[in-house]
């Protein structure tokens, strides 16, 4: 009587086909992951349109607006008396700001609310390159969309100013360089706001504190006593901000590169923030 005896498989016996690859979490696996999960979101379309429309449509607005008091001889404010080009077409910074630092948000506190940080996170336990990765990725693509925004803005505003004491065209000093200014502040917005929803963990809490830093602080500060505000004033993330891509200066306002490096130490401050609570709290 023969009996059979089983041979176990050895890992060497194991067919190559069945063995499973050996995979390492690298910066770039990170970064394409990241590309990848913002763009299967139907809310980042939305949003990167609006943020989009806004930007022109409300540049088109105040330069239409502008020319039609001009032709019609009516009295004009002075912000419009003393308007630009420039300044004309990116009327719509302040409401595209918004937008852009919404999703920003959205992208790192929207993962917290639906529970796939933890997945996220067990794919990438060293935590820190999928914070910098997010900000990088949405930073690149709201910088993008900003400045392609704000240079059809320019192009069709001032074709509609053409003729005007506003007129402007891309080779008169200082415009390509606030073009990229007000790029480049959208999409420092943009990484702000992925990083106070990774700081706060709370879509509702992250756009509260981008919309008070962004928008009510300065109100706030034009309580004070007017000789506190000319020391505050310049150093607000919105006024530092905005010397970035602003035509001209005073000596009430930052010049762009002070004004660049002011929310740059504002940008550092709420990414350090996220990076220390991601770092010392559960997920």
């Amino acid at each position: 009587m023969s009996t059979l005896t089983a041979t176990p498989e050895t890992p060497e016996t194991v067919p190559a086909a069945q063995a499973r690859p050996a995979y390492r979490v690298t910066g770039r696996r990170v970064l394409s992951s990241e590309w990848a999960k913002l763009w299967s979101l139907r809310s980042t379309w939305i949003t990167l349109g609006l943020g989009l429309l806004f930007l022109v449509a409300f540049g088109v607005i105040a330069a239409s607006h502008y020319k039609s008091n001009l032709d019609s001889g009516r009295h004009m404010d002075r912000d419009f008396a003393t308007a630009t080009a420039v300044s004309l077409s990116l009327f719509g910074t302040n409401f595209a700001q918004l937008a852009l630092g919404v999703l920003g948000v959205l992208v790192t506190a929207g993962e917290y609310s639906t529970g796939m940080i933890r997945s996220t996170l067990a794919a990438v336990p060293r935590r820190l390159p999928v914070l910098w990765s997010k900000a990088a990725v949405y930073g690149l693509v709201a910088l993008v969309v900003a400045t392609v925004g704000a240079f059809v803005a320019f192009l069709v505003g001032s074709r509609i100013v053409s003729g005007t004491p506003a007129a402007m065209d891309l080779g008169h000093a200082g415009v390509v360089r606030s073009l990229l200014g007000a790029g480049l502040y959208l999409g420092l917005v943009g990484v702000i706001g992925a990083a106070l929803g990774a700081l706060l963990r709370s879509v509702a809490g992250g756009i509260s504190v981008l919309v008070a830093a962004l928008m009510l602080v300065p109100g706030l500060v034009s309580l004070l006593p007017t000789s506190w505000q000319g020391d505050i004033n310049p150093y607000l993330p919105s006024h530092a901000g905005e010397s970035i891509f602003s035509l001209t200066h005073d000596s009430t306002t930052l010049s762009p590169s002070a004004g660049l490096l002011v929310f740059l130490g504002w940008t550092a401050l709420a990414l350090a923030g996220a990076a220390y609570r991601l770092l010392r709290s559960d997920v």
